[in-house]
C-alpha cells in the first residue's frame, strides 16, 4: 500500500529544484547591488545597476526551471495518470 502512495506522488525532477534554487541565490546578490551593498562582495559591484546581471540571471534560471517540469508533466499525462 505504501509503494502506491509513492508511486502516486508527483515527483518534481532534480533538475527543476536545482536550477529554482541556483535562481534563488542569484536573486541574492541582485537584490543587494541594487540596495547599493555591492561593494561590500566585490568592488566591481559597487554600482547599483550591476545586480542587472544578477536579476537577468535570476530570471534565466527560473525560467529554465520550469522547462523539466512541463515535460514531466507532458510524460505523466501520456502514461494517462
Amino acid at each position: 500500500m505504501a509503494d502506491e502512495a509513492v508511486s502516486r506522488r508527483r515527483r518534481v525532477p532534480l533538475l527543476a529544484v536545482v536550477l529554482f534554487v541556483l535562481a534563488g541565490l542569484s536573486l541574492v546578490p541582485a537584490l543587494i547591488c541594487f540596495a547599493g551593498e555591492g561593494a561590500r562582495l566585490h568592488p566591481a559591484l559597487s554600482d547599483p545597476m550591476a545586480g542587472l546581471a544578477f536579476l537577468v540571471s535570476a530570471i534565466a534560471l527560473a525560467g529554465s526551471a520550469a522547462f523539466p517540469l512541463v515535460f514531466a508533466r507532458l510524460a505523466r499525462r501520456d502514461r494517462g495518470e
